[in-house]
């Protein structure tokens, strides 16, 4: 029943122990610049609830436009404190409060194609005047496993100490955000960690939704990029949180996503069968893919909590009681960097 499935989401998005523990470590207020997107709003939830129960007296603030209204005060009702504000807008960011920890969630992806000169104002301007502004704080910088090169699906994914390739221009433009974020952690001596994502999932969005809605209603799936890795929003929301302990100069680069890398016709039948449907397949299977190695992020945080079946359970039975969905495709098939 859905009342079951919103227990198991209230469940799930608890803090774990161990970020209990962390967040009782970092000393300070936790500012979240661009809390309105996917990823934010768990987010800023689960490091309110975890600095409670640790019992900090930090403060939790997410800055967004907050075009949305409502999430807003969903945010304050649990405890977030919140401020309205355009960080491409020089007064607006000018009256942003201190914070000595900082995570940059900022960014833009869908739309690329059209929008080029906003895309680099927002992933490779924009990360300039915050690093300046910010340059006494710990500071996480979001990014993306766009900005690695395609590798063999039988590699094991791509380390950091790979450099990087990007195609196409939000790719790049991620790839400016991490170098201007990286010049001002030198300049300035700041503290930071690049966080490349690749790729959060939750019951409302994301690769596994894509695949399953797929599934459900009999439509094709592209099978040009047949792996991928995917993580538990959830557990990426933590391990950002976590990642403010692990900041340094220069700039820590960090891959975060699960062990795994997941056949996308795999993931296809095992919704076939939890559907009773047969999966239609398109093209052929690719021998390269954006596949990231996050060994070292398991070795600093351990393994996910919710492994890759009990995400696929998951998101079947959300899709089957009609659960709420963020229409935000990954394009994760994209592999001209056309976004």
């Amino acid at each position: 029943m859905m009342d079951d499935l919103t227990l198991l989401e209230q469940e799930i998005l608890k803090p774990s122990p161990v970020l209990v523990d962390d967040i009782s470590r970092i000393q300070g207020d936790i500012l979240l610049l661009g809390v309105g997107g996917k990823m934010g709003p768990a987010m800023a939830r689960v490091a309110r609830q975890a600095a409670d129960i640790a019992g900090s007296s930090q403060r939790i603030i997410g800055v967004s436009r907050f075009s949305d209204g409502d999430a807003r005060t969903a945010l304050e009702a649990a405890g977030v404190e919140t401020i309205a504000a355009d960080l491409l807008n020089e007064a607006d960011l000018a009256a942003l409060p201190d914070a000595p920890n900082v995570i940059y969630l900022a960014g833009h992806k869908f739309g690329t194609t059209g929008k080029e000169p906003f895309t680099w104002a927002m992933n490779a301007y924009l990360p300039g005047r915050v690093a300046e502004k910010y340059r006494n704080s710990n500071i996480i910088a979001f990014s993306s496993g766009n900005v690695l090169p395609f590798v063999p699906v039988t590699s094991g994914g791509v380390s950091e100490e790979t450099n990087p390739d990007p195609i196409g221009e939000y790719a790049q433009s991620c790839l400016g955000r991490e170098r201007i974020f990286e010049y001002f952690s030198q300049k300035n001596n700041t503290p930071m960690l690049i966080y490349r994502l690749n790729y959060a999932v939750d019951f409302r969005y994301g690769v596994m939704v894509e695949i399953a809605k797929s599934v459900l209603s009999g439509e094709p799936i592209d099978l040009r990029t047949e792996n991928v890795n995917v993580i538990w929003q959830g557990d990426a929301n933590e391990i950002a949180i976590r990642s403010l302990l692990h900041c340094a100069s220069p700039a820590k680069i960090l891959n975060v996503t699960g062990p795994e890398t997941v056949s996308i016709r795999w993931l296809a039948q095992q919704y076939g069968l939890r559907f009773q449907k047969e999966p239609l397949f398109i093209h052929e299977e690719q021998p390269t893919a954006l596949l990231s190695n996050a060994s070292e992020a398991h070795k600093l945080f351990g393994y996910p909590r919710v492994t890759l079946k009990e995400m696929i359970d998951m998101t079947a039975s959300w899709l089957l009681q009609g659960g709420k969905l963020i229409n935000k495709p990954t394009h994760f098939q994209e592999r001209g960097g056309k976004f």
